[in-house]
């Protein structure tokens, strides 16, 4: 049986609009003639949807959201770019989602499950994973890649086209202006590598046994010893059938444009 749709008499919603069973629209929205909306989300109120945006089943989006508003980029010039948001996503008060650019891919993109808390932001032709959570205030510059299972800290700030791995945890206040590796924790302005985010391993139920391996290789991959290049061809042959130090040492090859963030007294080779 499907669900009925419930639109206030005081939202708007223009002719165009694809709106999935039992879509619920709250008091003074507006929904654009090109957004979509998945079955079962809900807009509480005062809630603003632009653009090329589609936005997942059963996602909530709370007062004075701003989801699709034109890129905040100087170069951009009326691209009809998209912004997609997943299923099951809660975005708070005050968040802002910005499409893309013809600089970066022309589409934002979040993943399903994720929460973003009052007042975050998601820059232009970003790439948000499954299960992240931004803490208020938290803000991404553009062209990042936010990996799975990630938490921001209330109030940290990314540098545009930084990359952060899967689980790992920014400290709040933090200003991050370079990559951090798969289950890492970072803090500080500018953030440093603090080490593994063990907290939130456990919290995941990771096993003690791969705990343990992964305290291992990121103590190898951050000594004095060699070239930080070195370090990670090492770790790689020291544990070839792991899948978690694979992951980081695959990250840190992979590379980007931006540096990795360190441990404070590491060489970085």
């Amino acid at each position: 049986m499907r669900s009925l749709m419930s639109i206030h008499p005081t939202a708007i919603v223009e002719e165009g609009a694809k709106l999935g069973d039992g879509v619920r629209i709250g008091p003074f929205c507006t929904v654009g003639e090109n957004a979509v909306l998945g079955e079962g989300a809900e807009l509480v109120s005062h809630v603003v949807i632009s653009g090329h945006t589609a936005i997942g089943a059963r996602t909530k989006v709370y007062p004075f959201a701003s989801l699709g508003s034109a890129p905040q980029h100087l170069k951009y010039d009326g691209e009809e770019s998209r912004l997609a948001i997943g299923s099951d996503c809660v975005i708070r008060e005050h968040v802002t989602m910005n499409p893309g650019t013809a600089f970066g891919g022309m589409e934002t993109v979040v993943g399903d499950h994720c929460y973003f808390m009052v007042g975050s932001h998601v820059a232009h032709d970003c790439r948000i994973g499954d299960n992240v959570i931004f803490i208020n205030n938290a803000t991404i510059g553009g062209h990042c890649r936010i990996d799975d299972h990630v938490i921001l800290g209330g109030l940290a700030a990314v540098h545009q086209y930084v990359r952060i791995g899967q689980y790992a945890f920014v400290g709040g206040t933090s200003g991050v202006e370079n990559d951090v590796i798969p289950f890492g924790s970072v803090l500080g302005n500018r953030a440093y590598l603090g080490g593994l985010n063990i907290v939130g391993l456990k919290r995941h139920g990771f096993a003690r046994e791969d705990i343990h391996s992964l305290r291992q290789a990121y103590r190898l991959l951050f000594s004095n010893e060699g070239t930080l290049a070195e370090r990670v061809e090492d770790v790689g042959e020291m544990f070839p059938g792991h899948l978690l130090i694979q992951t980081i040492v695959d990250f840190i090859r992979s590379g980007s444009d931006r540096a990795l963030c360190m441990p404070r007294n590491g060489r970085g080779g």
